[in-house]
């Protein structure tokens, strides 16, 4: 069984569940940009990431006496917030052609720019401002989404593979083979975009 000294944020959980709101917002200030950059990849739409983000948080604190220790915590969060996007993509499935499409906003203060991934997907050398990201974000949205929910959680330094298994509910055979697959639709897809030998995969 793990220990909560072995998992900083399991002790964290355990203040929460007897009412400890400054541990709250400690884990909250961790997990806050990372549970943003898989929610808005997932949905695409700023406004929603913020409220579905929010939920995760909420759905955290309201479940913190659900938690056991013997997961990590990011674990279980990664896995509300896969269960919530799940529902979100499937609960709004008739209009996705029309949202996947939606232009990004010109406006410098509009809130999609709170979602930079600090590791990127690609190397900074390769990246033409602003283009080839939102190819990307093309590219992803292709992916189904199981899929691209393992590309997404293979960018947090948080997970292993076991972890991401365990949020995605697949073995870990299963899991390594989705990330392998992604990773390579995403080449393919983003082929006419990248400077000659320039592409490298990410471990």
């Amino acid at each position: 069984m793990m220990s909560a000294d072995m998992d900083p944020d399991a002790a964290l959980v355990l203040r929460v569940k007897q009412g400890d709101t400054t541990a709250f917002v400690q884990l909250m200030d961790k997990y806050k940009q990372p549970v943003l950059n898989v929610v808005y990849r997932m949905l695409r739409d700023a406004t929603e990431a913020e409220d579905l983000a929010q939920n995760v948080f909420l759905q955290v604190y309201r479940s913190a006496h659900r938690y056991r220790v013997t997961s990590k915590f990011s674990t279980w969060l990664f896995t509300i917030v896969r269960n919530l996007c799940l529902n979100e993509i499937r609960r709004r499935s008739r209009h996705r052609a029309e949202s996947m499409n939606a232009s990004r906003p010109d406006q410098e203060d509009e809130p999609w720019q709170q979602f930079e991934d600090k590791k990127g997907f690609l190397p900074t050398e390769i990246l033409l401002h602003g283009e080839l990201e939102e190819k990307i974000q093309e590219a992803l949205a292709e992916l189904p989404e199981t899929q691209r929910l393992a590309i997404l959680l293979c960018r947090q330094d948080e997970l292993s593979y076991e972890q991401i298994a365990k949020v995605l509910g697949c073995s870990l055979s299963a899991t390594k083979s989705l990330i392998h697959r992604g990773r390579e639709a995403l080449k393919e897809r983003l082929k006419p975009y990248l400077r000659t030998g320039l592409w490298r995969d990410q471990e």
